[in-house]
C-alpha cells in the first residue's frame, strides 16, 4: 500500500473546492493520478502549500516532522489539481520541476503533479 500526502492550494482549498471531496473521490475510485497505485492507497496527510509565494517546502517539512512524530510517514507527495489550475490560470509562481527536485533532495520523496481528473 502506498502512503500519500496531498498538498493543495491554500487559496483554493475550502474556497472553490470544498473539503477536498474531488481528491477523496479520486482516491476511493483510483482515478486520475491515483490510478497508478494498484497496491492500494493510504492518505496519510492532507494540507496546503502555505500560501504564495514560496512556502511549500517549509510546509512539507512541518508535515514530515508531524508525520514522523506520529509514526505516519508518507511515500509520495501529490500536488493537488487545484495547484495545477492555480499555476495555469491564476499566475501561481510554483515551478513543479523545482519543487520535485527540492522535495527529493530534502525529504527523499517523489512528487506527482496532480490528483483528480474532475
Amino acid at each position: 500500500m502506498t502512503k500519500i500526502a496531498i498538498i493543495g492550494c491554500k487559496r483554493i482549498q475550502d474556497q472553490l473546492c470544498v473539503a477536498c471531496e474531488k481528491c477523496l473521490k479520486a482516491i476511493s475510485k483510483k482515478e486520475g493520478e491515483f490510478s497508478r497505485y494498484a497496491d492500494g492507497i493510504e492518505l496519510v496527510a492532507l494540507g496546503n502549500c502555505g500560501d504564495c509565494p514560496g512556502l511549500i517546502i517549509p510546509k512539507i517539512k512541518l508535515m514530515k516532522e508531524i508525520g514522523d512524530s506520529l509514526e505516519r510517514d508518507f511515500d509520495v507527495i501529490h500536488l493537488g489539481t487545484c495547484i495545477v489550475k492555480a499555476v495555469k490560470t491564476a499566475h501561481c509562481p510554483l515551478d513543479f520541476e523545482q519543487v520535485a527536485m527540492l522535495v527529493k533532495e530534502n525529504f527523499g520523496k517523489d512528487v506527482v503533479v496532480g490528483t483528480h481528473p474532475y
